[in-house]
């Protein structure tokens, strides 16, 4: 297993954790609960968008 794919695979669970949070934020009744799992879902998808950023500028074109 090379960096890049090891650094793909947290992309990837960054992403499912934060379509995890997105159902359970749909789920939740409580506005304030709601809104605290939507933002901290918000920023693990900022995250996983940064991290792939970095991914694709650090891969070797050979």
């Amino acid at each position: 297993m090379n960096a890049s794919s090891g650094s793909s695979g947290r992309v990837r669970q960054l992403r499912e954790k934060a379509l995890e949070l997105n159902r359970a934020a749909e789920r939740s009744a409580d506005p304030e609960e709601r809104r605290r799992l939507q933002d901290k879902a918000r920023r693990l998808q900022e995250q996983s968008e940064q991290e792939s950023k970095i991914d694709d500028r650090g891969m070797d074109p050979m």
